[in-house]
């Protein structure tokens, strides 16, 4: 077995992702790959999506996905679009069938070059988002940042998008908070045993938002595809929206916004963009990487 494979560093909005091709292979990207890649200012990343062989008949891959800082993560809907695009270009296929550990994804890339990812359905029960605390309605729970008569973020939505997330609802740019203050702490609060996604959220009609997200196990993050599907579903249980909204990624500004259906189905779908940045090869077990040749002529490993 070799021990390097193909990888490609993409984004989704933004949000950095390597694409890495372990089909073929029994063994898996490490953590300790993960941390050193993540170390490289050249390779740092927000989330690894690392493609397997399919273990589920009738899908095209299994899909471990790995955070910065080498801890699992249940899903992530950038990082799906961008596999989609990657799978698109090498085998012509426009639908994709996907398992991850929050289970079944189904997605494909439309004539546009935008990709829609169908997330599955929202959960909302305390246990299985999971909380600390039992809350009978966790559009609103009982969670604060500041002075108790004066906070600064409170009383946000917990719900689960195959892991957990907090939406705060604030009245003014969520840029305008200090989210790297703020995001460690609630992250690892108590309230969440399993740690939390936690994204300000500032409506901005009846049918968009503006959001900024502290991803769990990345820390601040330009896009956070599953935190803007957490968003757009609370945002329309809480009746602030309808069940389709823009999200305009405070962080990802000069980016095109995502599209967030909540089905009558019960389904969340996710449209939007990915985009291809270069390849190269890197070691699953260790992290060393060289980028392509052809698009770095006497380009090093490292």
């Amino acid at each position: 077995m070799s021990a390097t494979v193909e990888f490609a560093r993409m984004n989704g909005l933004g949000n950095k992702i390597l694409v890495v091709d372990m089909r073929g292979r029994t063994d898996k990207v490490t953590p300790q790959a993960a941390i050193a890649l993540n170390a490289d200012a050249e390779t740092a990343f927000d989330q690894i999506m690392a493609i397997h062989d399919p273990k589920a008949e009738g899908t095209d891959a299994w899909i471990d996905i790995l955070n910065c800082d080498g801890t699992k993560a249940q899903a992530c809907g950038n990082g799906t679009r961008c596999v989609v695009q990657a799978l698109a270009a090498e085998t012509g296929k426009k639908v994709f069938t996907f398992q991850t550990v929050a289970g079944i994804l189904n997605a494909v890339e439309h004539e546009d070059g935008t990709i829609s990812v169908d997330m599955g359905k929202p959960v909302f029960q305390w246990d299985k988002i999971p909380l600390s605390e039992e809350f009978f309605d966790t559009s609103r729970i009982e969670l604060q940042i500041g002075p108790i008569d004066n906070p600064v973020l409170h009383s946000p939505s917990a719900m689960s998008m195959g892991n957990p997330h907090a939406i705060f609802w604030v009245d003014k740019d969520p840029m305008s908070f200090d989210l790297e203050r703020f995001g460690p702490l609630l992250e690892n609060h108590p309230m969440f045993p399993e740690k939390a996604n936690i994204t300000l959220a500032q409506v901005t009609s009846d049918s968009s938002l503006r959001t900024r997200t502290w991803e769990r196990g990345a820390g601040l993050t330009l896009a956070c595809g599953s935190a803007a599907c957490a968003a757009g579903v609370s945002a329309a249980r809480t009746e602030r929206t309808g069940r389709k909204v823009t999200i305009d990624v405070a962080s990802a500004p000069s980016r095109q916004p995502l599209v967030i259906e909540w089905r009558e189905d019960d389904h969340v779908v996710m449209t939007g963009p990915a985009e291809w940045e270069w390849s190269g090869t890197v070691d699953p077990t260790t992290g060393a990487w060289q980028r392509d040749e052809a698009e770095v002529p006497g380009a090093e490993a490292k």
